[in-house]
């Protein structure tokens, strides 16, 4: 639909979802515009509040600092950076709201004419999400935290202008989605990507799902089954980076690359980004729902809680 925006429909609700509207941030994306990713610590704990459904954290913790950095320069590409340094970059709910809103505020800005997205500092592109949230999550609000966070991939694959991901180190789970659903990805040598929702006792649902855009079903299924990361040269070699340049080049050869994209023919760039976005919608709805079911069921034997619980006090001993 030229000019409109992409029907994403509702999804259905599984047979745990809290009351309230299923997966509210996926009901309404915008043109233009977990499984998740085992995280550093982010944030501790979660709260309940505003409309039913959601999930939030705690006021004084996050919403009151800038999670992501939109930054315009005079050459119509917006640089939206993820901005939890001291967290990897992990995704809390703060955070994928955040990206979330910054990606709608970017399509609609007529003056934005591509996107670029990175992680603070030198680390991590992003860890993936919040372990720290992740770890104190009930069965009923599940459906709705994965909405959140599935939110931000349908935002990227909404936007009918260009969004290279310049990765400046680790993208894992949730990041490596947010890389995958992005339109082309630039790394240096130092950077891995990789599926470990498997080792902090998380199905990989939803990142099976983007794998199977990208890579064959042997590959998928080792990835998805082991979680190990891949190494920069493994990435390239699978066609997963478009460039790979120095470190401190990445940033410049991402925008130079999202200007390429942004000086194409306007009307040929849409369709030919709304086709791909066409395929990567037809089984998401699916892999919403296994997704969800998935992690209600790995959350109700406490794997997960057990795991996270495990590896965050390892690390504040």
């Amino acid at each position: 639909m030229e000019g409109g925006r992409p029907p994403f429909p509702l999804l259905p609700r599984s047979p745990h979802a809290a009351p309230g509207p299923v997966a509210p941030c996926l009901a309404t994306p915008h043109r233009g515009a977990a499984d998740h990713g085992a995280a550093a610590p982010g944030n501790a704990g979660i709260v309940l509040t505003g409309a039913p459904g959601r999930v939030r954290p705690p006021l004084e913790m996050e919403e009151m600092t800038e999670v992501v950095r939109i930054e315009r320069g005079g050459d119509g590409i917006a640089v939206l950076t993820l901005n939890r340094p001291q967290a990897l970059n992990a995704v809390s709910i703060a955070l994928a709201e955040a990206l979330a809103a910054a990606l709608d505020e970017c399509a609609e800005d007529p003056a934005t004419r591509a996107i670029v997205l990175t992680g603070a500092g030198e680390r991590a592109f992003s860890a993936g999400v919040d372990l720290r949230e992740a770890s104190t999550m009930e069965v009923p609000r599940i459906e709705a935290w994965f909405g959140t966070v599935c939110r931000t991939y349908t935002a990227i694959l909404a936007v009918d202008k260009p969004v290279v991901a310049a990765l400046n180190g680790l993208a894992a789970g949730a990041g490596f989605q947010i890389a995958l659903v992005s339109d082309l990805r630039v790394g240096h040598p130092g950077i891995r990507m990789g599926q470990p929702e498997i080792n902090a006792g998380l199905p990989s649902v939803m990142g099976s799902y983007w794998m199977t855009l990208h890579l064959g079903w042997s590959k998928n299924q080792e990835l998805s089954y082991t979680g190990r990361f891949m190494d920069c040269d493994e990435c390239e070699r699978l066609g997963l980076l478009a460039a790979v340049v120095e470190a401190d080049r990445v940033l410049d050869k991402a925008k130079e690359l999202a200007g390429e994209l942004a000086a194409k023919a306007p009307v040929a760039f849409r369709r030919t980004k709304a086709r791909f976005r066409e395929l990567a919608m037809r089984g998401f709805e699916e892999a919403f729902r296994t997704g969800t079911l998935g992690q209600q069921a790995a959350y109700a034997e406490g794997e997960p809680q057990a795991i996270m619980a495990s590896f965050l006090g390892r690390r504040r001993s």
